[in-house]
């Protein structure tokens, strides 16, 4: 086959994964290059109607005590970082730039996810449900499959082995030139950052609850992992895949650079994010030290004043 054959047959192939190429990167023009599927759209309407459901019914069975509002933004404002991740012009680039595929990535793992899980979508379920099926559910969330995915050593371990397995096999480019393989990938950053995040959230009714210093030292041991990840990416002496490589285009970073700045983004946002989470951790470790403290001072109080004789 001619060389003009076999760039004919990969640009095929990268059309029959991605649709139509993105055109070169403008402004304003790049604002417009959405990609509206049809799967994707209609999980995140269903997703977002039935929590709105079942908030208000959680709300009009315990009007003094409704799901909070703060944790309602977050798992609806986790649903609209979906669908920027997976519709918006990242979308659009992912297959033009590793470092907007990179963008992409960081965007499901280290921040759909925690913002989902601090919705505690699992604490609504179970308080809306009636009590034969809040039963099924707490069946579920104590079964030994999920006990076991959601042991923290674990989790952090699958998080870790599928940033390094992906980036680092010939799954990633396969993955770029197959749709149901692409799509996968997503699933599999999303939910292990899921069980990732699961314990460090701690909103929802978890097997494993973990004491606040831990949270603090299991995000500490993140840190590393994700930073020599970056780094690994950002040095590398060549472009890792070959997807980027057969790109027909005429714009843009070089292939080695654009991997460069995606392995920066990665070492540098996910650092930054982790850090930020830590600091979050010591907040909730602050406030849950402030209210046992209120909690012994006024048990004490209620001590002394029984141990008080009555007035005359």
């Amino acid at each position: 086959m001619t060389v003009g054959g076999q760039n004919a047959v990969l640009m095929h192939t990268w059309l029959l994964a991605h649709g139509s190429p993105a055109p070169a990167l403008s402004f304003p023009g790049l604002l417009l290059e959405w990609r509206m599927e049809p799967i994707v759209l209609l999980a995140l309407a269903t997703a977002a109607i039935a929590w709105v459901i079942l908030a208000r019914r959680v709300a009009a069975r315990h009007p003094g005590h409704p799901h909070p509002a703060w944790r309602s933004a977050a798992f609806l404002s986790g649903l609209a970082v979906l669908a920027l991740a997976l519709l918006s012009p990242i979308e659009a680039y992912e297959g033009e730039l590793f470092s907007v595929h990179m963008l992409q990535h960081m965007l499901l793992e280290l921040v759909v996810a925690p913002l989902l899980l601090l919705g505690a979508p699992a604490t609504l379920a179970l308080r809306a449900a009636t009590p034969a099926v809040r039963a099924r559910l707490l069946a579920v969330l104590h079964s030994r499959v999920v006990t076991a995915l959601s042991f923290p050593l674990l989790a952090w371990v699958l998080f870790a082995a599928v940033n390094w397995g992906w980036h680092f096999s010939a799954l990633y480019d396969q993955a770029l030139e197959t749709p149901w393989l692409h799509d996968l990938q997503h699933v599999t950053f999303l939910g292990a950052a899921l069980l990732f995040w699961w314990p460090v959230v701690g909103a929802d009714p978890v097997r494993w609850r973990l004491p606040h210093p831990v949270r603090l030292f299991y995000l500490f041991l993140a840190m590393p992992q994700n930073s020599f990840l970056g780094i690994a990416l950002m040095s590398a002496p060549a472009a890792l895949y070959p997807h980027y490589l057969s790109n027909v285009r005429d714009w843009g970073p070089t292939p080695a650079v654009d991997q460069s700045v995606g392995g920066m983004l990665m070492w540098v946002g996910g650092d930054i994010v982790f850090l930020l989470a830590m600091g979050f951790v010591v907040a909730a470790w602050v406030r849950a030290e402030d209210r046992r403290t209120a909690r012994l001072d006024a048990r004490e109080d209620a001590r002394i004043a029984r141990m008080q004789p009555p007035a005359d």
